[in-house]
């Protein structure tokens, strides 16, 4: 099938787009074409790759007439964050593709009140990014079951991979966290440290794009939580990851008016949105509906993207890995 991937050199797409490519479809990436993905390999040869600024041509009007114009079976958005953006594209779409795969956010979802969650049994999001993500999901189902374009969502939980830096065991990108892990010092820690964070390898939600595009009629109209088939503690990821340097994790407890006083304030933001949610999700759907089977437990795709990160000098250690 023609399937055009918006967002196609990020991710997800790096993954996806190959994957696509060795499934025998005609694959037509999408992108601003200001980045390159983020692993190269022999399928990009064989990938179509359009320019577009989707910000300035949803302001126009153009976006969906310009994705429609490629004539696809089947289109797979990775960077739609708003509801008026989704929705014209599905206008755009209705009547000219086959299927629309949108991908979503855990964050859809509010702060843990039953674990593992369920599409069915998440708290009402906070946040304009969770709260545009949670209104797409469901705009594109209300599409699907109206009888017009065939939609599915599919909500990954923090993305790693080689290329870029993990959500960390303080739920955050701060740098120094892994600088105070392999050193072995005390990582001050915010809260009880039981909080919860739920990882997922972009290998693993690249599997289950293309999963649905595959199982099209029971993917038809359902939204799917994509994570890792665990999830990780604020404490059980610090102890891991300073295991990883051959140390014992050592943790301190503060306030969180402590912490802020400790980092940057965007650091410190960040840390609270991920660690108030505390997510921890149920793949259940995703494994009888579309076959899902994640190869990657979130510590092992962390461990990746660090060791990535390290020996591609983005990221500075007190001592090298030992696994």
């Amino acid at each position: 099938m023609r399937v055009v991937v918006i967002g196609g050199s990020g991710h997800i797409g790096t993954f996806l787009v190959p994957r696509l490519v060795r499934a025998g479809h005609e694959v037509l990436s999408i992108s601003r074409g200001t980045s390159t993905p983020y692993a190269d390999g022999p399928e990009w040869q064989q990938v179509h790759r359009v320019v577009a600024d989707r910000e300035r041509e949803d302001r126009e009007g153009t976006f969906g007439d310009r994705v429609a114009g490629l004539r696809p079976d089947i289109v797979v958005d990775l960077v739609c964050f708003t509801l008026e953006s989704a929705t014209a594209l599905v206008g755009s779409l209705r009547g000219r593709a086959g299927h629309l795969l949108h991908c979503g956010s855990v964050w859809r979802y509010g702060p843990s009140h039953h674990v593992p969650i369920s599409e069915a049994s998440g708290t009402a999001p906070f946040g304009e990014y969770g709260i545009q993500k949670d209104r797409i999901a469901r705009m594109l189902k209300e599409e699907t079951d109206s009888g017009g374009l065939v939609t599915t969502s599919l909500h990954p939980g923090h993305i790693v991979g080689p290329g870029w830096h993990p959500i960390g065991p303080l739920g955050n990108v701060d740098p120094a966290v892994w600088q105070t892990l392999s050193a072995g010092r005390p990582l001050q820690v915010p809260g009880s440290g039981v909080e919860l964070m739920h990882h997922v390898h972009a290998a693993d939600v690249a599997q289950a794009f293309e999963q649905a595009i595959e199982r099209r009629d029971a993917a038809a109209g359902e939204d799917f939580s994509i994570v890792a088939p665990t999830a990780l503690t604020v404490r059980g990821y610090a102890h891991e990851a300073a295991g990883w340097f051959g140390h014992t994790g050592s943790l301190e407890s503060v306030t969180w008016e402590e912490f802020r006083q400790t980092t940057t304030p965007e650091h410190a933001e960040m840390s609270w949105e991920h660690l108030y949610r505390s997510h921890c999700f149920s793949i259940e759907k995703a494994r009888t509906l579309l076959g899902y089977a994640p190869r990657y437990e979130p510590q092992a795709a962390v461990l990746e993207s660090v060791r990535w990160l390290i020996d591609h000098g983005k990221l500075e250690v007190a001592r090298p890995l030992t696994v």
